[in-house]
């Protein structure tokens, strides 16, 4: 999972008719202008946005019958950011778990999916807090807004939402999900004190923590 993940955000009204054009078939900046009946600079705006966000890609050039034209493609990976049916099926799959499977056995599951999906990234350095302010950005990266605190000596990262709610169904064992990636990706200790309740919100406190913090760092 190196580099900018996609931003899907990028895609209402015309960018997301772009997105539906070159999903299709790799296609180019003049191709696309014609069938949204846009002008080329338009388009070439929209596209620029596109690459930015990592949503699609130059792949080559055609040969025009003046000049050639770039094509334009979908970026790795975007099929995946665009389903709307990793939800659905990971709601259901824990749900079928829960009943099927002991909970002793699905939370070690549980905590396995989470190494290994901190194993996607490389283990920051440095001392704890400064591993903690870079698990904060990866949880922002992720989609998950949260702030780093400090209180009583405790270290925790406290979320404003929750990445997997619509899998949690008050089952403890997907918190801990993320609990071990944390903890795979800190190198040290962590434990959830997540809130699970109608509107669930991640919290990870975090163990072995640095004897100072002069501040708040507030992510959005």
């Amino acid at each position: 999972m190196a580099g900018k993940p996609p931003r899907p955000g990028s895609l209402a009204g015309t960018r997301g008719r772009i997105v539906d054009i070159v999903r299709r078939s790799p296609t180019t900046a003049t191709e696309i202008a014609a069938r949204l009946e846009l002008t080329y600079n338009a388009v070439r705006a929209h596209l620029a946005a596109l690459e930015r966000d990592g949503l699609v890609r130059s792949s080559g050039v055609r040969r025009g019958v003046t000049r050639p034209a770039v094509v334009y493609e979908l970026a790795p990976d975007v099929d995946d950011v665009l389903s709307r049916a990793y939800m659905p099926f990971a709601s259901h799959l824990v749900r079928v778990l829960g009943e099927r499977v002991p909970e002793r056995d699905l939370d070690a599951v549980m905590r396995e999916v989470g190494r290994r999906v901190a194993r996607e990234w490389p283990r920051p350095r440095g001392p704890l807090m400064e591993r903690v302010d870079a698990a904060s950005a990866l949880l922002q990266e992720l989609g998950a807004p949260n702030e780093v605190e400090r209180t009583n000596g405790t270290v925790r990262i406290r979320g404003f939402g929750c990445l997997l709610a619509a899998a949690i169904q008050g089952r403890p064992q997907v918190c801990h999900v993320m609990e071990s990636l944390l903890e795979e990706f800190l190198g040290t200790a962590v434990r959830e004190c997540c809130d699970r309740g109608e509107r669930p919100r991640c919290c990870f406190e975090i163990h072995d923590a640095a004897p100072a913090l002069t501040n708040r760092d507030v992510r959005t």
